[in-house]
Order: C-alpha cells, then sequence, then structure tokens
C-alpha cells in the first residue's frame, strides 16, 4: 500500500504555487507538479487565470520531451472533467502518460467533478485527501462558492468601539487607520466584485477602487456594484472610469446575488451600508464578517447593523472568531457563521 505522506512535502509546494495564481475569477487557484518514477520534481505548473490552461495543463507543457513513464501527478485539486475554454484535465493527464495521479481537495462542481473516477476507469492510480484540510482552507471561498452555487459573501464594515459606523451627522471618514485601510484595499483587489448601498453611494461618495499604499491603483479592479431603487447623479465617485460600476435597481439581494453569480462572480464584498448588511445577515446569506474597530467613541444611532429579525438572546445569529489582531490602533476581526446553524 502506497505510503500518503511521501507526498506532503510536494503537495506543500504546488498549494505554494496555487497562490501565484489570481485569486478573483470564476476559476480555482490550482498548483500542480510532475514527478519521475523516483519521485524527483521535474515540472510545476499553476493556472494563471481563466482561459488559460490548467495548472496540470501548464505543468505538462514544461516537458517537452513528454512525460517519462511511472509519473506521478501532484495537483491541489481534483483534475477537472469538463470542457470549458480549456478541455478536461483528467483526460490530458491519461493522454499524457502519467501513472498515477495525488490530489488535496475534492472537486464539487456538477459539471467538473468525478475526475478521479474517470482516471481510476483509465486504469491511472489515484490518491486523494494528501494535505486536504490545509488545501480546503487555501481554496475556501471557490469551494464555498461551487457548493452553494452561490458567490462566497464577505460582509465588511469599520465601527468604533461603541458600534458605531458615523458620527450624528454621518461623518464618517475616517473611523479605520490607514494599516486597516490598506488591508481593506489589498482584500478589495483580491475579489469579484464589491457591493453598496445608493445611501452609502449618496452620503460618502466611495470610490471604490482597489488602491496601493502609494495611491496607485491595482492591476486588478472589482466590479462595482451599487444596489437599490434611487436614482443616482452620474458624476459620483462610483461611476468614475477607475473601475467597472452596474447598478441593480432591485431591493431582493437574493436577486443580486443569484445575477452576480450567473456573471461569473465567485466572492463579493458587502461594504455598506447598515441596511444592505443586516438584509444579507436576516436571509443567512453571507459566509464571513469582517470588523475594523478603531478605538474611538461617537454614540448616536449609526450602527453597523439594525433589524436582522432577531427578538431576543436565544435567536442571535451566532458566530465564531476566526481571527483576531492589531492593525496599527484598530482592532480586526474576522468571524464565521457557527457551524450548525
Amino acid at each position: 500500500m502506497t505510503d500518503t505522506r511521501q507526498f506532503e512535502p510536494m503537495m506543500h509546494r504546488a498549494l505554494e504555487l496555487a497562490l501565484l495564481g489570481p485569486a478573483y475569477g470564476a476559476n480555482p487557484q490550482v498548483g500542480a507538479i510532475i514527478l519521475d518514477k523516483d519521485l524527483n520534481v521535474i515540472a510545476e505548473g499553476w493556472h494563471k487565470g481563466a482561459g488559460t490552461p490548467h495548472a496540470e495543463v501548464d505543468a505538462l507543457s514544461k516537458l517537452p520531451n513528454g512525460v517519462p513513464a511511472g509519473s506521478t501527478a501532484v495537483v491541489t485539486l481534483e483534475p477537472c472533467n469538463h470542457t470549458g475554454r480549456t478541455g478536461p484535465c483528467a483526460v490530458a493527464l491519461i493522454e499524457a502518460g502519467i501513472s498515477r495521479v495525488v490530489y488535496a481537495s475534492k472537486d464539487p462542481g456538477d459539471e467538473s467533478a468525478n475526475g478521479a473516477k474517470t482516471l481510476t476507469d483509465a486504469g491511472i492510480e489515484v490518491i486523494q485527501g494528501v494535505l486536504e484540510r490545509e488545501a480546503d482552507e487555501q481554496s475556501v471561498i471557490w469551494l464555498t462558492a461551487m457548493k452553494k452555487q452561490r458567490p462566497f459573501i464577505t460582509l465588511k464594515w469599520a465601527q468604533t468601539l461603541d458600534g458605531r459606523t458615523a458620527a450624528t451627522d454621518k461623518t464618517s471618514k475616517w473611523i479605520s487607520g490607514s494599516v486597516s485601510r490598506e488591508d481593506v484595499h489589498l482584500r478589495r483587489s483580491n475579489l469579484d466584485a464589491i457591493l453598496v448601498g445608493t445611501g452609502t453611494v449618496k452620503y460618502d461618495n466611495p470610490d471604490l477602487t482597489a488602491r496601493k499604499p502609494d495611491g496607485s491603483r491595482y492591476e486588478h479592479q472589482p466590479l462595482r456594484v451599487v444596489v437599490g431603487m434611487s436614482e443616482l447623479d452620474q458624476d459620483l465617485r462610483v461611476f468614475n472610469e477607475d473601475a467597472p460600476t452596474v447598478q441593480l435597481k432591485t431591493q431582493d439581494v437574493r436577486e443580486v446575488v443569484s445575477q452576480l453569480w450567473d456573471r461569473g462572480m465567485r466572492h463579493i464584498l458587502v461594504e455598506g451600508g447598515a441596511q444592505l448588511a443586516s438584509e444579507f445577515i436576516s436571509l443567512g446569506l453571507f459566509d464571513e464578517i469582517l470588523i475594523y474597530q478603531a478605538p474611538l467613541l461617537v454614540g448616536g444611532t449609526n450602527v453597523a447593523v439594525t433589524e436582522i429579525g432577531v427578538a431576543t438572546m436565544t435567536n442571535a445569529v451566532e458566530l465564531d472568531f476566526v481571527e483576531v489582531k492589531q492593525l496599527g490602533a484598530d482592532v480586526f476581526v474576522r468571524a464565521i457563521p457557527r457551524k450548525g446553524n
């Protein structure tokens, strides 16, 4: 019986390679390594974005003279089994003459799954689940989107220590410090869309682009999505040419999520305001919450979350803190819905 632990160092490397690809877009980040019969690395590859060769094919392309007999492919995700912009990776591995395939995460996609069966049926040895937990954590956004058939939804807000998102006069610039803002912009550069309500656009006139600390823009800019029925002045910054923008004139956030899924969005960030965030929470339509809490007190009624359908503590939305850290003078908290709720 094959000792699967021998493939763990190679899978760690494949996970590192996966992160070289873009985190945004409809495709997952995947890394692949080809080993010869003595388990020496002879080729590496990763997926570089929609329409480009998948990680396995990218790695195979580094072997112009073909795959040596007895070779093994180590891949972070089960090789796909469908034809999209590119062909199925399971078939590419079979045709290349790979003898063994080792992968970490199982592909949950309706169309792309079952690559392992295709490989097994072709007589290829398949080993699954090597560093599966690590791989699942690294790809949690894409895997969640595929399983739920909707974008991974992140809710985010900055607040004072007493839970306010703006002063009484509705000013909110700046609640969080520069370190927190840098963190937000980096996160924006790695997702597909940012959602805000029309009220936030009117009051704050945000730009909603992803900017580097020096003020220049990141190469990738997420789609700016304005949700709500109100007519908006087209001179507002959200409609500038710095990034694409769409206004969805609906109050049904489920319809918004559905439309963005159909557009190929796999990770969306809900930035404000309180009414929009509360609608997502009340429907259970979120996968994580990011809070940037500043050491300020302002009082008043401008809170991050309003009515979410909780009348008593026994009905409170239960969360788990998965990350808490200092960002400059602020405290950053990342929380996810408690499993089983």
